[in-house]
């Protein structure tokens, strides 16, 4: 398939899930060769099964990322297969425990971190050297609209999230100079597995129906279209985008 990414390696973290599936899709359609990665095999084998149904170039890569070796592995896998990595969605991550600071324990806490921030820590670290290599890339992270304010309950997400955003800036000032761009999306309440998991815990009723208000485009966003701000972040177009923070959120940090 061709396109703006034509020919370019694209990892994909949480590919299983659902932004993570539909952004495989957009950047396949987008001309990139993806390897996807999540920690289920059953929904990361289902994404890679729906590139290859469109017509584009896959291949899935199991991996944890609460392990470095399993990133590493990851990067190498990536590299052997094709022969370079050129860019990375780092999308992967867990939602959040409903729980006030005071009530959430330490493990919640440290495994809350260790997938939404230290991972992604650990991804850009094992995928700029093989950018490096390939003569540069571009790097997306997920961070999220609480990467920039607060909700309640939510605490061990949103410090994590602002972190992603600290560490996108941090990472791009450090090697944008040597030609690999770091910048992050942060995604608005987006019609997930996740997100109609949580809504429909009556303890959350009252948070979504809060949240829905704020969106001033009036809908919740849609996975693909999260999926097409990566692309163009990924791809030549946004040569001049780098350590960012992207809203893709209806609006909802405007209001």
């Amino acid at each position: 398939m061709s396109g703006p990414l034509s020919d370019k390696v694209v990892i994909v973290t949480g590919a299983g899930g659902g932004i993570g599936h539909d952004a495989s899709r957009v950047l396949a359609a987008a001309g990139a060769k993806v390897v996807l990665s999540d920690i289920s095999e059953d929904s990361g084998t289902a994404a890679r099964d729906a590139v290859l149904a469109d017509g584009g170039e896959a291949i899935f890569v199991p991996a944890d990322l609460a392990s470095e070796a399993s990133i590493a592995a990851l990067v190498k896998s990536a590299v052997d297969h094709f022969g370079r990595l050129d860019g990375a969605f780092n999308n992967a991550g867990v939602e959040q425990r409903n729980k006030p600071v005071a009530e959430l324990s330490l493990e919640e806490w440290e495994h809350a971190l260790r997938i939404d921030l230290t991972a992604v820590f650990l991804c850009i670290k094992h995928q700029v050297p093989a950018m490096l290599a390939s003569g540069g890339g571009s790097i997306v992270n997920t961070a999220s609209s609480l990467g920039q304010v607060a909700i309640p309950g939510a605490s061990e997400y949103i410090a994590a999230k602002h972190g992603v955003i600290g560490l996108t800036r941090a990472a791009g000032a450090d090697y944008a100079a040597q030609g690999v761009r770091v910048n992050a999306v942060l995604p608005g309440i987006i019609e997930t597995p996740m997100i109609s998991r949580l809504s429909s815990d009556p303890s959350f009723t009252a948070m979504f129906d809060q949240l829905r208000a704020r969106h001033p485009i009036g809908r919740f966003g849609k996975p693909s279209e999260v999926g097409e701000a990566v692309a163009w972040l990924l791809s030549d177009a946004a040569s001049f985008i780098n350590g960012a923070a992207v809203a893709v959120d209806g609006g909802y940090l405007s209001i």
